[in-house]
């Protein structure tokens, strides 16, 4: 058997297909350029979006008050999430944090983009006591394990 034929007269690959001029074809180093351009143009939008907001430095453990905008047909209003960061997740304008609240003893997450047009403001309550990054165990706990000790000082 033949390499490129499949039995007696079946041929795996057609001649038409591979038939192209290379002149056609962008060279890698004219491509990585134009993605180079792209890439910066991206970086350059997304940072100009970033810089008109500012939140207080929070991170997993903390507990956080959330001010986030709610449309009701015409009206507009401010509800507050309240509760604790699981975790920070992506970075840049694609960066969300999930916070974990307890209602009528139901635990409730919320995931948020950080960078969102209906986040108003963040306020920091108090500072958590943790050494993770993510805190899905709290998912889990009960009672007083359920609590995440303040930082002092």
């Amino acid at each position: 058997m033949k390499c490129g034929q499949l039995g007696k007269n079946v041929k795996l690959f057609s001649k038409d297909i591979f038939d192209f001029d290379a002149e056609s074809l962008i060279s890698q180093s004219d491509f990585l350029e134009k993605r180079d351009t792209i890439m910066d143009a991206i970086k350059f939008v997304e940072q100009e979006f970033i810089t008109g907001k500012t939140f207080p430095d929070f991170k997993a453990g903390d507990t956080v008050n959330v001010h986030y905008k709610i449309r009701e047909g015409v009206k507009e209003r401010i509800q507050q999430y309240q509760g604790i960061v699981l975790q920070r997740r992506n970075a840049g304008l694609s960066e969300t944090f999930t916070v974990r609240k307890i209602s009528n003893g139901v635990g409730v997450e919320r995931i948020f983009p950080l960078y969102s047009a209906n986040i108003d403001k963040i306020e920091l309550l108090s500072r958590g006591k943790v050494r993770r990054a993510r805190l899905f165990y709290l998912r889990d706990a009960k009672g007083k394990n359920a609590k995440v000790k303040e930082k002092r000082g």
